[in-house]
Order: structure tokens, then sequence, then C-alpha cells
């Protein structure tokens, strides 16, 4: 399909249902970990974008495959390679930060291991026409947005979306799945804690995110095929932006979602490259991109990225696993309960009794699967060091001592 073809609201509908969820072989596995970038000898100070962009740019290929990208706030963003395994995936991801740090430590930058940067007042740094826009976006609405855009970093677990069958290995079963263990995912792996308001939340990251554009954060409404869940999800989403040619700034329309656009209501007709930066501004916890995307993991310190990344390729590429993690969320199941269950993770983490005991469930099963894998060692170890330190005593990162936030926290309601 052309880019430039001008599409129908059917053929956007067709287009959005295939691409979400593109059928074929499980075990692939990819990680994009993010990172906020900081100077200690100067940590109220952020980087620039031609600070960061000359520390990295003569790095070249990384050695594992993977690619750096600069994200508004100046976080800096490694996207793997695809892995094979998971065991793949973890060595190249190794291999490429440890020469991205080693660039950034000849500049005097660290990257800091937390799910939102509390010391330095949201900024964007860049003057890339969707980020600019984007922030122009959310601006109308407080600055949550803003907040997300330029001080949070997650850690983005990439895994194929199934096949077309009506097991643990279809797209159908891995899609529902994904939903139910998010909340546990994102409760376990809080580390963004912060008090608003007199309420405390242990992933203020995602808090911020659900607390701006509800059409396009929130997790879509699971109950059919997958496919057309998602496309009427994508197509009732308000439109963040709409590009034009340089040198003219990109529109950013109010209350126009992508269907009404299809419709005739916007400024000219939509083309294809219109929907797809559409659906790259959607962010709701799993996002279908051809595979499936988890968004709703925090940061981890150190090298903890490798926890969230075994943990659920365990749980959806392992049939036992798959089976025991859905027994473990029988209780998250209801359509009425989806949103409530994404906030009290948000908020409480593991100290909510449902979510600790399903968690608990979840990660000794994901760990006994990594064992019948063959993950290795490292891997297992780590896995079994973030049980024992955390899930086991129903706590999560965000429970760990942290310094005070130095900045005006954005406030939620």
């Amino acid at each position: 399909m052309d880019d430039i073809a001008v599409l129908t609201e059917r053929a956007a509908e067709i287009y959005v249902a295939a691409a979400g969820f593109r059928v074929g072989p499980i075990g692939r596995v990819g990680v994009e970990v993010e990172y906020p970038v900081r100077d200690p000898r100067t940590p109220l100070a952020r980087p620039s974008i031609d600070r960061l962009t000359a520390a990295t740019a003569h790095l070249g290929p990384l050695p594992g495959g993977g690619q750096i990208t600069i994200e508004p706030g100046g976080q800096l963003e490694i996207s793997s390679a695809v892995g094979a395994s998971l065991v793949d995936c973890v060595d190249a991801n190794r291999a490429d930060l440890s020469v991205v740090r080693s660039a950034l430590a000849a500049d005097g930058l660290v990257l800091d291991g937390t799910g939102l940067d509390a010391h330095r007042t949201p900024e964007l740094i860049t003057t890339n026409p969707r980020y600019v826009a984007l922030a122009e976006y959310h601006g109308r609405s407080g600055g949550k947005g803003l907040a997300v855009m330029c001080n949070s970093a997650s850690v983005q677990v990439c895994l194929d979306s199934g096949d077309d069958s009506d097991g643990w290995a279809g797209y159908r079963m891995r899609w529902w799945l994904a939903d139910a263990i998010g909340p546990v995912l994102l409760a376990a792996f809080a580390n963004s804690p912060r008090t608003v308001r007199g309420h405390r939340w242990v992933s203020y990251r995602q808090a911020l995110r659900f607390g701006t554009d509800a059409t396009r954060t929130r997790a879509p409404r699971r109950g059919g095929e997958p496919r057309d869940d998602w496309a009427r999800y994508a197509l009732r989403a308000n439109v963040a932006m709409i590009a034009e040619p340089e040198p003219a700034a990109w529109q950013v329309p109010t209350g126009l979602t992508m269907r009404s656009w299809l419709r005739g209501h916007g400024p000219r007709p939509v083309t294809l490259a219109d929907l797809e930066r559409h659906l790259g501004t959607l962010v709701p916890p799993v996002r279908p991109r051809g595979y499936l995307e988890f968004r709703m993991i925090d940061q981890q310190p150190g090298d903890g990225w490798v926890v969230p990344l075994a943990v659920v390729s365990a749980l959806l590429d392992d049939p036992i696993a798959a089976d025991a993690a859905a027994a473990a969320t029988e209780h998250l199941r209801s359509p009425l309960r989806r949103h409530r269950d994404w906030l009290a993770a948000a908020r409480t983490g593991l100290r909510d009794p449902q979510l600790a005991t399903a968690a608990l469930t979840c990660f000794t099963a994901a760990a006994a699967a990594l064992d019948r894998r063959g993950a290795g060692p490292r891997i297992q170890q780590a896995v079994a060091a973030f049980i024992e330190r955390y899930v086991a005593r129903g706590a999560c990162p965000a429970d760990d001592p942290v310094p005070p936030a130095t900045f005006t926290e954005p406030a939620l309601g």
C-alpha cells in the first residue's frame, strides 16, 4: 500500500487489524530500554541534544545490532535487535549497553535506572516536528503529558503476536494473556514512586500516562476478535498531530478522532503515512504493532531490565507458565474492572493482596519455565533474586528508599 494513497474508512480498518497482529511462529524476543541521562557533576542540568549526539554518533553499528534514539527530553533508548531466543536478546542488549555506557562515561554522562526523573523539570530538547506537535497536544491538558515525554523511562518487552491456533501460541490467547498479566507486571516492576496530593503512587510514570488522553492510553476493551478490537480502538482514538511539509509547523487538532478524519472531517484526506503516524502515538499498556509490545514496565536499576524481559517471555512463550498465569489472574478478567485494576497496580503495587498473590504465582511459574527452557544461570539468578527481594515480600523497586523529588509534580485529576 502506497504511503501517500488516500484511505477509506474500511481500508483503514482492514489495515490496522492486519498490521497489529502479524501471524507466525513464536519465540523471538526484543527489548527497548529507555534511560534518563545525567551528568553527576551537574545533576539538575539536562544534557543538550548536541551533547548527546556527539557522545554517541561515533559509535557506528552497535555490536549486538541494536539502535540508539534520543527521546524528547534527552532520554536514550536502545532498541535491541530481534533475538531468536531470550538468551540471544539478553546477550546482544548487554553488549550494546556496555558500549553505550562507555561512550557516555567518556563525556561524564551516566544512564539513570529509574522510571521517572524526579529531579529535573520536564523540558523538550528537540525541535523534531513530531515531538513539538505532541508536546503542544499534551500541553492543552496540563503538564502530565510533557512529564511523560521528557522525564519517563521504561523497559518495553516485544514478543511475537502468535500464530492462528487456538492455544497459548495463538495470537488471540496471547493478546488476552498479555492484558490479564499486565497489572501484575506494572505492580511488580513499579519504579517511579511519588506522593501527590496525599496519594502515594508506586508507578507515577504510568499514572501520569493514564492521566493524559484516555482514548490513546487506556487498555483497549477485550471481548471479540483481537484484530477488530484493536482497529476499533485505534480509529476511535484522538489524532494528536497532522504532518505538514517543511518548514510549516504540524497541525495539532482538537477532538478529532481518526474515524472522523477518515469520514472527511479533517483538513485533508487521510493517507497511509498519516495512519501509521497515528498508530505510533497510541500508548496503551500493551500495544500490537505486528508484535506485542509491553509498555507498562518502569525502567529498572542497573541491568534490572533483564528480569521483566525474562519473566514476560517465559509467561507468554511457555504453555505451562501461561496456564499458571491465566489461573492466577482469574480475578482480573472482568471487563468492568479493567481500568480500576491498572490504577490499583500503579498506586499500590504489590501491597494490593490480590496483585501480590497473583504476582508470586506468575513469577514462580516464570522461574520454572526459564529453567525448562535453558535460560542459563545468570538470567535465572537475576529472576530468583528479584522474587526474593520484592515479590515474595509483596514489594516492588518503588519501595526502596529514594531521594525526594525537587520539582513540582503535575497533579492527576
